[in-house]
Protein backbone atom coordinates (compact mmCIF):
# COMPACT_ATOMS: atom_id res chain seq x y z
CA UNK A 1 0.00 0.00 0.00
CA UNK A 2 1.21 3.17 -1.00
CA UNK A 3 2.57 6.06 1.84
CA UNK A 4 -0.07 8.22 2.68
CA UNK A 5 1.47 11.14 4.41
CA UNK A 6 -2.50 12.72 5.49
CA UNK A 7 -3.32 9.36 7.29
CA UNK A 8 0.29 8.95 9.32
CA UNK A 9 0.28 12.46 10.55
CA UNK A 10 -3.21 12.31 11.66
CA UNK A 11 -2.36 8.83 13.50
CA UNK A 12 1.11 10.57 14.49
CA UNK A 13 -1.40 13.61 16.03
CA UNK A 14 -3.78 10.97 17.88
CA UNK A 15 -1.13 8.74 19.40
CA UNK A 16 1.21 11.70 20.41
CA UNK A 17 -2.00 13.54 22.17
CA UNK A 18 -3.02 10.38 24.38
CA UNK A 19 0.80 10.69 26.00
CA UNK A 20 1.06 14.07 26.33
CA UNK A 21 -2.27 13.44 28.13
CA UNK A 22 -0.66 10.57 30.43
CA UNK A 23 2.74 12.94 30.81
CA UNK A 24 1.37 16.13 32.12
CA UNK A 25 -0.41 17.04 35.16
CA UNK A 26 -4.20 17.74 33.48
CA UNK A 27 -8.09 18.05 34.63
CA UNK A 28 -9.60 15.39 33.28
CA UNK A 29 -11.77 16.92 30.97
CA UNK A 30 -9.37 18.61 29.74
CA UNK A 31 -7.43 15.43 28.53
CA UNK A 32 -10.43 13.63 27.53
CA UNK A 33 -11.64 16.95 25.40
CA UNK A 34 -8.03 16.69 23.58
CA UNK A 35 -7.91 13.07 23.00
CA UNK A 36 -11.66 13.15 21.80
CA UNK A 37 -10.75 15.75 18.92
CA UNK A 38 -7.37 14.57 18.18
CA UNK A 39 -8.45 10.77 17.68
CA UNK A 40 -11.58 12.10 15.66
CA UNK A 41 -9.28 13.99 13.53
CA UNK A 42 -7.57 10.21 12.81
CA UNK A 43 -10.80 8.51 12.64
CA UNK A 44 -12.67 10.70 9.97
CA UNK A 45 -8.92 10.25 8.11
CA UNK A 46 -9.07 7.01 8.09
CA UNK A 47 -12.50 6.47 7.13
CA UNK A 48 -12.26 8.78 4.39
CA UNK A 49 -10.04 5.98 2.91
CA UNK A 50 -12.78 4.16 2.05
CA UNK A 51 -15.73 6.44 1.32
CA UNK A 52 -18.84 5.86 -0.37
CA UNK A 53 -18.40 8.48 -2.73
CA UNK A 54 -16.22 11.86 -3.14
CA UNK A 55 -19.08 13.76 -1.51
CA UNK A 56 -18.82 11.84 1.39
CA UNK A 57 -14.58 11.97 1.53
CA UNK A 58 -15.16 15.40 1.17
CA UNK A 59 -17.18 15.39 4.24
CA UNK A 60 -14.80 12.88 6.46
CA UNK A 61 -12.05 15.73 5.30
CA UNK A 62 -14.07 19.04 6.23
CA UNK A 63 -14.75 17.17 9.74
CA UNK A 64 -11.46 16.04 10.26
CA UNK A 65 -10.37 19.48 9.68
CA UNK A 66 -12.81 21.29 12.06
CA UNK A 67 -11.62 18.77 14.21
CA UNK A 68 -8.46 19.54 14.06
CA UNK A 69 -9.17 23.24 14.61
CA UNK A 70 -10.68 21.94 17.95
CA UNK A 71 -7.53 20.06 18.79
CA UNK A 72 -5.57 23.75 18.37
CA UNK A 73 -7.77 25.23 20.78
CA UNK A 74 -7.20 22.53 23.39
CA UNK A 75 -3.73 22.72 22.60
CA UNK A 76 -3.59 27.22 23.19
CA UNK A 77 -5.47 26.66 26.58
CA UNK A 78 -2.99 23.85 27.92
CA UNK A 79 0.03 25.75 27.09
CA UNK A 80 -1.89 29.45 28.57
CA UNK A 81 -2.33 27.32 31.75
CA UNK A 82 0.87 26.50 32.17
CA UNK A 83 0.72 22.58 32.01
CA UNK A 84 3.01 22.18 28.57
CA UNK A 85 6.10 24.26 27.37
CA UNK A 86 6.57 26.08 24.28
CA UNK A 87 8.51 23.78 22.43
CA UNK A 88 6.23 21.24 23.21
CA UNK A 89 3.00 23.40 22.35
CA UNK A 90 4.95 24.72 18.77
CA UNK A 91 5.53 20.90 17.92
CA UNK A 92 1.71 19.89 18.33
CA UNK A 93 0.26 23.67 16.66
CA UNK A 94 2.68 22.58 13.92
CA UNK A 95 1.15 19.23 13.74
CA UNK A 96 -2.20 20.25 13.41
CA UNK A 97 -1.58 23.07 11.29
CA UNK A 98 0.26 20.46 8.66
CA UNK A 99 -2.64 18.33 9.03
CA UNK A 100 -4.82 21.42 8.42
CA UNK A 101 -2.88 22.42 5.18
CA UNK A 102 -3.02 19.10 3.61
CA UNK A 103 -7.36 18.49 4.09
CA UNK A 104 -6.89 21.76 2.83
CA UNK A 105 -5.65 20.81 -0.50
CA UNK A 106 -7.79 17.83 -0.88
CA UNK A 107 -11.02 19.28 -0.22
CA UNK A 108 -9.98 22.08 -2.85
CA UNK A 109 -9.31 18.69 -5.16
CA UNK A 110 -12.40 17.05 -3.96
CA UNK A 111 -14.35 19.86 -4.79
CA UNK A 112 -13.26 20.53 -8.51
CA UNK A 113 -13.80 16.85 -9.26
CA UNK A 114 -17.48 17.51 -8.27
CA UNK A 115 -17.73 20.56 -9.79
CA UNK A 116 -16.60 18.96 -12.89
CA UNK A 117 -19.32 16.16 -12.65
Amino acid sequence: MAKNPLFEHSEKLAIEIVNLCKSYKNDSNTAFQIKKSSSTVFANITEAQYPQSPADMHSKFEIARKECAVTESWLKLIFASGAIDEPTFKFYRNLCGRIKRMLAASCITIENKLKQG
